[in-house]
């Protein structure tokens, strides 16, 4: 490899001029290093036809087209092998229904990006209710997690003129309807403007046909906060507006914002989970609540009336309490209930609950199959009781459900099988973690298989459970091949609530590695593989568990995946959204907090004299929320260090990694084939 000079680098990081995102030394070395990986990998017919087979699994027409429902119509955004970029689109339920709906095309984001000379990648849109005459579309350049927000017409079907509509020009922006008329923004202003962690630190108020510049300040946060947000609930008769400051990640205040522009606290603990909607204001804590002579614990669901909350009251209704099993996943309003999804043991139900004169009634949603994991695609909570329901699981493909409170469930969708099922089983194991902590983790092989090649994969952070799912390219390039896929459900996910996150923040970090640790070593006492033949893959903080994997634990692994990294932890916090993260992982200009970090930290704890196995590591260059340098630079010491190290950076695709469906197909098959090549042996 081209060895290049150390400039503007401390003695102790010499990589440190890969931090340059778009510097020419910087990619050139990522260009040299893409074209390494390319060929010891691709260029295979072996290759070509596993990534052919991929983009048809995401190409395909077959596919749910999940939408959401707005009143009258249904929205959707739809990528195929014709818009690689994507259509927006909008339909009625009664075309729904039908096997080949009639789609009203809005925004051809292809022809968008053809016409304009601009490498857009859909990032969403907000619709005007109840009107639906108007949009507030956002476009990123290449799938960064900044965007350009474009007022668009949903009757003529065209952009509105920057004189006459709310255009805002490259920012990681926060934007919401207030009415035809006014939005809420918070986005950079100049100055002083944005937080540490890059979002916005002023919400202001405005309106149509005046300068952005002229907009109403109506709440300012510190600049140490994560970001400054405003929004306004348009529910006829329950108009409200309300300000949000979150302090850090997990704490935040909350405000409803008055005409007059003064401010009203809503008084619920700051680590807590808040909704309002019509008469009701929910809290979800994530640490006990007391209040008077009652202690609510982490994780359960309360339910109060908000005006009178507001007042003082604090009659407080539980209408979720966790268990040691089972854990509160999921809920959202319809027009006059509330759906519930729990987890216990990591298997979903899903329950409706009805508010009445006499109390709630809560009551199970029937008719959803068995070893299933279910998700609320969707509620219109302004228009009816209608709702979406999504169902998988590892071997079974999704199934959309339609249906009404009170009323049958309606399979209105049906994904297609991508692969074989005949043969393959799942089954759920416990592992028995360091300080005897039982991890529970999914085992999906076909039954009687020998000992052979393993993928395990995990997150372990900021409350994110690992649910079944189906994936087809899973299956058709790891399965179908004779691989055995394992999902571990370590701590520092929301599995089993909130506490199963927080025991595992900052100083109980090391408990999220342990875990995954654990696991690895519970597969192979089981005889399900070897060291030598299990692999493990994660992206973003699963990248930096793989991080840890492979410097804390590289004699549990045959071969690492490490995607979208976070691995300097010395710097993660000047670096883009980092600082945001701070509540997760702890401040490392605190001595006391970099005591633990430092024990962890990937790029700090590599070794020229340890056995790593090979790695894969991998990122783009447009991800403007976990920095490419980590992965460029773990890299780079890496192979000073002589290790096996493979990378590859995709220049476009944000923090997912590809911007579309040829770029994801590229990236999967790069990573099966990678992975199949250093375990099938």
């Amino acid at each position: 490899m081209t060895k290049h000079p150390v400039t503007s680098s401390p003695s102790d990081d010499p990589h440190l001029w890969l931090e340059d995102v778009t510097g020419d030394d910087a990619l050139a070395w990522v260009r040299e290093h893409n074209d390494k990986t390319v060929a010891d990998f691709a260029g295979t017919t072996a290759f070509e036809q596993l990534e052919s087979k991929v983009r048809a699994i995401l190409d395909t027409d077959a596919r749910i087209p999940y939408s959401r429902r707005r009143g009258k119509y249904l929205y959707n955004f739809w990528r195929d092998a014709d818009h690689v970029r994507g259509l927006w689109r909008r339909t009625t339920m009664d075309q729904f229904r039908r096997d080949t709906p009639e789609w009203e095309i809005l925004v051809d984001v292809d022809e968008l990006a053809d016409r304009e000379g601009e490498n857009w990648v859909w990032s969403g849109a907000q619709v005007l209710r109840p009107e639906q005459n108007l949009a507030l579309i956002s476009l990123s350049r290449g799938g960064a997690d900044a965007v350009v927000v474009r007022e668009f017409d949903l009757e003529s079907l065209t952009f509105k003129d920057d004189a006459d509509g709310f255009r805002i020009e490259e920012a990681k922006t926060d934007i919401g309807w207030i009415d035809a008329e006014s939005v809420f923004v918070g986005t950079n202003f100049g100055d002083g403007t944005l937080t540490d962690s890059g979002y916005p630190r002023l919400a202001k108020r405005w309106r149509r046909g005046t300068p952005l510049a002229d907009a109403v300040t109506v709440f300012e946060g510190e600049q140490t906060d994560v970001a400054i947000s405003a929004w306004h609930d348009s529910t006829p008769g329950f108009e409200r507006s309300f300000v949000e400051r979150a302090v850090d990640f997990y704490t935040s205040q909350r405000f409803q914002l008055l005409d007059d522009g003064s401010l009203i606290r809503i008084d619920t603990p700051e680590d807590a989970r808040i909704s309002a909607y019509r008469e009701w204001l929910l809290v979800r804590p994530r640490s006990p609540w007391t209040v008077g002579d009652t202690t609510y614990p982490a994780g359960s669901l309360l339910a109060a009336k908000y005006d009178d909350f507001l007042a003082g009251s604090r009659e407080l209704t539980v209408l979720f309490e966790p268990d040691e099993h089972t854990s509160l996943e999921q809920y959202s309003w319809t027009r006059n209930h509330l759906l519930m999804v729990t987890l216990s043991d990591v298997q979903s139900h899903v329950h409706v609950l009805t508010p009445g004169e006499n109390g709630w009634k809560t009551t199970p949603l029937e008719g959803l199959p068995e070893l299933t994991s279910t998700e609320i695609i969707d509620t219109d909570p302004r228009e009816s009781d209608d709702f979406f329901l999504n169902s998988s699981g590892y071997l079974t493909p999704a199934t959309l459900f339609s249906g009404t409170v009170g009323g049958p469930l309606e399979a209105l969708k049906s994904a297609p099988a991508f692969f074989d099922t005949a043969g393959l089983a799942v089954a759920q194991h416990f592992a028995e973690s360091a300080d005897g902590t039982r991890i529970p983790y999914f085992v999906v092989r076909r039954e009687g298989a020998p000992v052979g090649p393993t993928l395990l994969y995990g997150y372990g952070g900021f409350e994110n459970s690992m649910t079944p799912g189906y994936s087809g390219i899973n299956g058709t390039a790891w399965l179908q091949r004779g691989g055995t896929y394992v999902v571990a459900n370590i701590r520092g996910g929301g599995e089993y609530g909130p506490q199963w996150h927080t025991q595992a923040v900052r100083e109980g970090r090391h408990k999220v590695y342990e875990d995954f640790a654990a696991v690895a070593r519970d597969l192979v006492d089981r005889g399900i593989t070897t060291a030598e033949q299990l692999g493990a893959q994660g992206g973003s903080n699963g990248g930096l568990l793989m991080g840890v994997m492979l410097t804390k634990y590289p004699e549990l692994f045959g071969a690492i995946v490490c995607q979208v990294p976070l691995l300097d932890m010395k710097r993660y916090h000047l670096l883009l959204a980092g600082a945001s993260w701070m509540a997760e992982y702890g401040d490392p200009d605190n001595p006391d907090d970099w005591a633990f970090i430092s024990d962890y930290s990937p790029y700090q704890n590599t070794s020229a004299t340890a056995a790593y196995p090979p790695i894969l590591i991998a990122t783009s260059t447009r991800d403007d929320r976990v920095h490419p340098g980590h992965a460029r630079k773990m890299a780079a010491r890496l192979e000073d260090e002589g290790h096996e190290v493979h990378y590859y950076e995709n220049i476009e695709g944000g923090h997912g990694g590809a911007a579309d469906n040829a770029q994801a197909a590229f990236k999967s098959a790069l990573t099966y084939t990678f992975l199949w090549d250093k375990l099938a042996r």
